[in-house]
């Protein structure tokens, strides 16, 4: 009997990036800010949050410590469209320098479309799409 039969929604696999937060709140309200809804809370024992935006999915662990302008953090997050993406963020009037900071979407000679968001902690999130969507990679779900 198949997940589905049983009732049981289907769970896709997926990558989902975990990276440093030098304040849980601070980051909670960056990302809330960007559209990204928080479904774990930091509920437990744990200092950890998960944010999810559609299938993009961050977590972020507690890192007191941290220093964003010596972070060497970074994840990639592939989107349908980046000049898309970049428009909504860019109405929440976030700085292009600085930490944090949003940057504009560029053509790159590797196929890719990508801006880059660096977070308060200075968490390096570049967000992109290929610049030819016949040749991307597109995964698959393994044969059953």
């Amino acid at each position: 009997m198949t997940q589905q039969k049983r009732g049981m929604a289907m769970r896709m696999e997926r990558s989902e990036p975990i990276l440093p937060a030098r304040d849980l709140d601070e980051t909670r309200a960056f990302y809330e800010k960007l559209g990204f809804v928080s479904w774990h809370k930091g509920r437990g024992p744990w200092e950890y949050e998960i944010f999810s935006r559609g299938h993009l999915v961050v977590h972020f662990f507690a890192e007191p410590g941290l220093t964003p302008s010596e972070s060497e953090t970074s994840c990639y997050l592939r989107v349908k469209d980046a000049d898309r993406f970049y428009e909504e963020l860019a109405r929440l009037g976030l700085p292009s320098e600085g930490i944090p900071r949003l940057t504009a979407p560029v053509d790159q000679p590797w196929g890719m479309r990508e801006l880059a968001l660096v977070d308060p902690s200075g968490n390096l999130v570049r967000i992109g799409h290929d610049l030819d969507a016949d040749a991307a990679y597109v995964p698959r779900e393994p044969e059953a």
